[in-house]
């Protein structure tokens, strides 16, 4: 169970964040540096963080071909919870639910967890130089 807590328990952490969020009716009261950058770019961004948090617990999971497949069950898995997501903003006042949006979460999702898997496989191949 530490195990499960210590990789999953970010993971659930982040999501309830975004859930939170989320269910704002205006966000960018709460987080103003969003109006910064594009409603997208907010998008990927966030959903990046989402992935590489995926790809951690995956690859850190007993079961073998849950290791060998962590980008892609990342990138299913945050994806899913974007849409997710995308539902539950359909139903808060003065936000609306768009499949862009949806398409930006899946592009930072893939670029986070691909990117996590990389810099992770850099680290071992240091270390073991070491």
């Amino acid at each position: 169970m530490n195990g499960f807590l210590r990789f999953w328990g970010p993971v659930c952490a982040y999501a309830a964040l975004i859930f939170y969020v989320s269910s704002q009716s205006h966000p960018e009261e709460q987080v103003p540096f969003v109006t910064l950058f594009s409603d997208k770019v907010v998008h990927a961004v966030e959903y990046a963080l989402l992935g590489a948090l995926c790809c951690r617990a995956f690859q850190a999971s007993r079961r073998e071909a849950w290791r060998r497949q962590a980008i892609l069950l990342a990138i299913v898995f945050t994806s899913l919870y974007g849409i997710s997501d995308e539902i539950h903003q359909s139903f808060v006042p003065f936000r609306e639910s768009s499949a862009f949006d949806w398409v930006a979460d899946t592009i930072g999702a893939a670029v986070g967890a691909a990117g996590f898997s990389r810099i992770s496989q850099f680290v071992v191949a240091r270390a073991r130089l070491v």
